[in-house]
């Protein structure tokens, strides 16, 4: 299996492959790889590893306890991946009927133990990006259960997620990295809306830095907070009018923008 141009990263995705077979067992109908590691433009030191399974019903209680152990087993055997591999365990009926229902998924993310929740139209950027960029680890490809989401839908829903932003930041005080994912979020969200494609953060906020230079050293900024997560002793309230500055900004040049 050589998914992406990384020999270490091939390996490892083996490895993860292997491991949900075998707690899973002939339950698992498809794996998918999507996010920076599918589509380039990946960093092994700050990026994520993005996982859809597809399986042929819900997980049991069983199984969810059985996956938890094995993912806390992997963060001991790769321990600098720990809290990095996001994962999303979704049937294939909730995979086909997303827009229509909610259906239980099993989901792992950074600083998200694995749990289980209700899904629905809300995962439509995520499984658009899957359809659109998704690499399969094992089974058929993921259009064979799920509908093609439009691209248009796509980047409406681009948009409606970012414009949150506004009303969500005076009520979290964010820490200075997840400020940084906020800048680099909205830069994205920019670009997806003025050019009706997805693209990498990295890639996103050198248009940005282009598109609006009044704005660079803010985006700037945002990528180096989002860079050193691990630096201890940080001010983060020192950079938060920076970052609601900003926002404030992009939200608004969103408002105006009409989706192509």
């Amino acid at each position: 299996m050589q998914p992406t141009p990384y020999e270490d990263m091939n390996l490892l995705l083996e490895n993860i492959a292997g491991d949900i077979r075998s707690t899973l067992g002939g339950k698992l109908e498809g794996l998918y790889l999507y996010g920076s590691l599918a589509w380039g433009d990946f960093d092994r030191e700050i990026s994520d590893i993005d996982l859809l399974a597809v399986l042929s019903a819900d997980a049991t209680e069983a199984e969810i306890e059985a996956l938890r152990g094995m993912h806390e087993e992997l963060a001991s055997r790769c321990p600098e991946w720990n809290d990095r591999i996001e994962t999303q365990y979704l049937s294939v009926e909730g995979l086909m009927t997303f827009r229509e229902k909610r259906s239980r998924i099993v989901v792992i993310s950074p600083g998200e133990p694995l749990n289980a929740k209700d899904a629905g139209a809300e995962w439509l950027q995520n499984w658009y990006c899957v359809q659109r960029h998704g690499i399969v680890l094992y089974g058929p490809a993921v259009t064979a259960f799920m509908a093609p989401v439009p691209k248009a839908d796509f980047v409406a829903a681009v948009r409606t997620y970012a414009m949150r932003w506004r009303t969500h930041v005076p009520h979290t005080r964010f820490s200075r990295p997840y400020q940084g994912y906020a800048i680099l979020t909205l830069c994205r969200a920019l670009y997806t809306v003025a050019h009706g494609e997805q693209t990498s953060k990295r890639r996103a906020a050198e248009w940005f830095k282009e598109a609006y230079p009044e704005h660079a050293r803010t985006v700037t900024d945002g990528w180096e907070w989002r860079e050193r997560y691990r630096d201890a002793d940080v001010d983060h309230e020192r950079t938060y009018e920076q970052t609601v500055r900003f926002i404030e900004f992009a939200v608004g040049r969103l408002e105006s923008m009409s989706p192509r």
